[in-house]
């Protein structure tokens, strides 16, 4: 079956799918909740083709987003914006993360990963993160959950793990960039937080605290990647 019938299949059935984890992206309770999808028509063979695409496209795109994400921390810690540099920093590492994550089902497949050279064009802070928004929302709302379903279908635990902890973090991530872009416009950037705390296991991204426990991977605080400044 062609990659595109199987894709139409999923957004069919995703359309019909139930993800608690949207109803509050806040708390940490949501974070542990995972989505809930109708069976797919498709064989496990498909599911298994579609699930390997899948993941190279996902490695390709962090891969690009971690790049990109480190070019427009530097745009904007030129133009004065510290907060949001320091954001972009944190989004970069944790989509570095995330890459890591999926090369490595990838590799324990015995698949082929991608070499990739990332592009990007860098513009003004404002444009960027409307650009940081656009693309985290596609990740969240559509590429994950849609990845995660053909992962479950293909009964590729290793590849719905690496998934799913991308999926979880990108939410974050778009509430942040969000709450950046509203704090820019309204000339309130100072307001931002300037310490991040990353899981090294998923890259969840926590934002002047955390937990003693990653809210996605249960794993120890102590563990965490703290970023304090640009270096």
């Amino acid at each position: 079956m062609k990659k595109s019938i199987i894709i139409l299949m999923l957004v069919a059935s995703v359309s019909g799918a139930i993800f608690q984890s949207c109803k509050d992206i806040d708390g940490e309770k949501s974070e542990l909740q995972k989505p809930v999808a109708e069976s797919i028509p498709v064989s496990k063979e498909d599911a298994d083709v579609a699930t390997t695409i899948n993941l190279q496209a996902a490695f390709k795109g962090e891969t690009t987003a971690s790049a990109k994400y480190a070019a427009y921390s530097k745009k904007a810690e030129e133009e004065g914006f510290h907060e949001i540099a320091m954001l972009y920093h944190a989004a970069s590492t944790a989509e570095n993360i995330h890459a890591n994550n999926h090369k490595a089902v990838l590799k324990e497949a015995g698949q082929t990963v991608p070499e990739i050279i990332p592009e990007f064009t860098v513009n003004s802070t404002k444009e960027n993160l409307k650009d940081a928004i656009e693309g985290e929302s596609y990740e969240s709302n559509t590429m994950y959950p849609e990845f995660m379903v053909t992962a479950k279908a293909a009964n590729n635990d290793l590849a719905g793990i690496s998934l799913n902890y991308a999926y979880r973090t990108e939410l974050k991530h778009l509430k942040m960039y969000k709450g950046a872009l509203a704090a820019l416009e309204s000339n309130n950037v100072k307001s931002l937080p300037t310490v991040y705390f990353i899981c090294p296991t998923c890259g969840n991204t926590y934002q002047t605290t955390a937990p003693k426990r990653c809210g996605i991977s249960m794993t120890s605080s102590e563990k965490f990647i703290k970023l304090t400044s640009l270096n």
